[in-house]
């Protein structure tokens, strides 16, 4: 699995990164967790608002911090 955080490094974008970190810690998954914040990655996503969580290609949450538990949520799909 492959988790990507886009962001252009706000302290948004950071804490997603870490909740993510947590979610995925707490799960006992294998996962590849990837910081993207080259602005023309993120558009070829077609994300307008960050930070967003992208897993395995699909753009699952865009604007918001999401919680360690809504990401499990996510995680278990």
């Amino acid at each position: 699995m492959k988790i990507e955080i886009l962001g252009t490094g706000c302290p948004k974008c950071k804490q997603l990164y870490e909740n993510v970190k947590s979610a995925v810690e707490q799960s006992d998954i294998e996962a590849e967790i990837v910081k993207v914040e080259d602005i023309e990655k993120i558009i070829e996503y077609a994300v307008m608002m960050t930070p967003a969580v992208v897993i395995d290609g699909e753009v699952k949450s865009s604007g918001k911090i999401l919680s360690p538990d809504e990401i499990k949520t996510f995680l278990r799909q």
